[in-house]
């Protein structure tokens, strides 16, 4: 299970089963989604065939002449329609003489007094208008249209009467100047009559009330009559109750008994229900399995396509490892070509760093074999008797450890700044003293050697200043001819203090620019350590810059002279 290969092919295998099964299940949603879709589709249906009852109810006294009616309904919703009485007796039933027997519970109850709580506005009873009363409200509503241009609607209420739909803010002065809109709400004798009945059933349930509730009836006023709204709407329940009961009592003689609705297929059986279990079992089954073997080969040939590259690159590493510098790895495109980019890259630098490595090694083993050399030779003499201790030869012998001691020195600061350990003790300084302490240090007689300064104050290690600035300088000077001139600057530029070091030496060629900071690198590898240095103050000085948080650069041109530069955060 560590192989890349076989994870990646199981780990595609796992994809691929859980996109079935994703799949599936979307289908099964879909499936589902469309079957309550037709389920709600049903019940829509179910609502309207109530609807359409409860207007027959709501307009005749019975269902004796029902049957064409339902009939009708029926066929036009493709279902079957029973009606029952409270005692379970059927008045009118759609179903065919092989019908089964109808469903225990009923669909609904269809009763126009009670919709939900509420009286069926469609139930006029006493209150529907004469033909007569109809035609001369229908007049006044005709010149009432004429008065306001038809800018206003009419509409018919259920029992016949023409009235204003809800108006909104300053449509009311539409109708108001012509005198026909007050005869428009006049009451009409039918409408009294059924008010003077409506008013002393109310008062007999009224009366009965405790005296805090007694409530005198009054008829609705002009301008906002609506039959069909009980008058006594925001009043105490009890009062409410009362209307209501009296509106229904009188309206009870005028619509069709309860009855109960029984609804089901033209058959008279219930709509089956839909088993998604087991449709369709060996086809989906068989195109899952097919999908598994494409994804299991896909995913195969994915998997080899990319583990190759990836053995490649682990020979290649480990070859690195055994100390082959020359490994190389064709990666192609993607991530495993831009790691085989990566990798090659990191072995090129390995080879470059095992050059370094064996050059710093060969230089350092020359540096130290001259003065180690010296040193032996003349104590061998004079351990011989060829040579006579006098001061001469012990101060050449304390030159001789002196450049060892030097060379020992820069080795360990080119170390520890390596390592990330080249320590610092920074403290505020005045740059332009280290200046002078150092251009005092390397007066030399036959190079010109002065300083333009202007105070700059910083925080820095002083010690480690002086040690790169003079590397700097007693490397101007060793390159300056006689009767040439080094010249040390210092000042301000934005955010920075700069130090140039610039001599009128014999330059440096473009080709050797970029690796003046190299370690024991000399653009003349004919000079020796004494005229030479020892190739170490350079890279030195850039460690030590570096580590201010600064930065060293140069620019030379070959015959006319150099420029050392150094920024500083001031």
């Amino acid at each position: 299970m560590k192989s890349l290969l076989v994870r990646f092919f199981l780990f595609s295998l796992v994809i691929a089963a859980w996109s079935i099964a994703v799949t599936a299940w979307l289908a099964s949603q879909a499936t589902t989604g469309t079957i309550r879709q037709e389920q709600g589709e049903a019940l829509v249906t179910d609502a309207q065939i109530l609807d359409e009852l409860v207007r027959y109810s709501a307009t005749h006294e019975d269902w004796t002449r029902s049957k064409d009616v339902v009939e009708v309904i029926a066929e036009k919703h493709g279902r079957r329609i029973a009606l029952t009485d409270g005692n379970g007796k059927t008045l009118v039933d759609t179903g065919r003489e092989n019908a089964p027997q109808l469903p225990i519970t009923p669909k609904a109850l269809v009763d126009p007094l009670n919709v939900n709580g509420r009286i069926d506005p469609r139930a006029v009873g006493p209150f529907k208008l004469t033909d007569e009363e109809r035609r001369k409200l229908r007049s006044y509503a005709d010149e009432l249209l004429a008065c306001t241009n038809n800018r206003i609607n009419i509409v018919i209420a259920p029992n016949g009467r023409p009235r204003l739909p809800n108006l909104r803010p300053g449509e009311l002065s539409l109708w108001e100047d012509c005198t026909v809109g007050d005869r428009l709400y006049v009451l009409t004798a039918t409408e009294l009559t059924a008010y003077a009945e409506l008013h002393r059933l109310f008062s007999a349930c009224a009366d009965a009330l405790p005296g805090r509730l007694r409530l005198g009836y009054k008829a609705p006023a002009p301008k906002s009559f609506d039959w069909e709204v009980t008058t006594v709407s925001g009043e105490p329940p009890e009062v409410v109750e009362c209307m209501d009961g009296a509106r229904r009592e009188q309206l009870r003689p005028h619509v069709a008994a309860p009855v109960q609705l029984f609804l089901t297929a033209t058959t008279g059986d219930e709509p089956q229900t839909i088993d998604l279990s087991t449709t369709g079992t060996t086809r989906i089954t068989v195109v899952a399995l097919g999908i598994l073997t494409i994804a299991g080969f896909a995913s195969w040939v994915t998997a080899t396509q990319l583990v190759r590259p990836i053995r490649a690159l682990t020979a290649a590493t480990k070859r690195t490892a055994e100390g082959d510098r020359t490994a190389r790895v064709d990666g192609g495109a993607g991530e495993i070509g831009e790691l085989a980019r990566s990798f090659n890259a990191m072995s090129e630098k390995l080879a470059e760093t095992e050059r370094q490595r064996q050059a710093m090694v060969s230089d350092v083993a020359h540096e130290l074999r001259t003065p180690l050399g010296n040193i032996t030779g003349w104590l061998e003499a004079t351990q011989d008797g060829l040579a006579d201790p006098d001061p001469h030869l012990i101060g050449m012998l304390l030159e001789e450890s002196l450049l060892l001691q030097r060379l020992v020195d820069d080795l360990h600061d080119l170390a520890q700044a390596d390592a990330g350990t080249l320590k610092l003790h920074p403290e505020p300084i005045a740059l332009d003293d280290v200046v002078d302490q150092v251009v005092n240090a390397q007066r030399n007689r036959e190079v010109l050697l002065r300083a333009e300064t202007t105070p700059v104050h910083l925080t820095a290690d002083p010690v480690r200043l002086r040690q790169a600035l003079g590397n700097l300088v007693a490397n101007a000077v060793r390159y300056t001819p006689p009767g040439g001139e080094v010249v040390v600057r210092l000042f301000r530029s934005q955010d920075s203090a700069v130090l140039e070091v610039a001599d009128t030496g014999t330059g440096i060629a473009p080709g050797d620019l970029p690796h003046v900071f190299d370690r024991f690198w000399r653009a003349d590898r004919s000079r020796s350590r004494t005229t030479g240095g020892s190739g170490l103050g350079l890279a030195i000085t850039r460690h030590l810059v570096e580590a201010h948080g600064g930065a060293v650069s140069v620019t030379s041109e070959p015959g006319r002279g150099s420029t050392f530069r150094i920024s500083l955060p001031a």
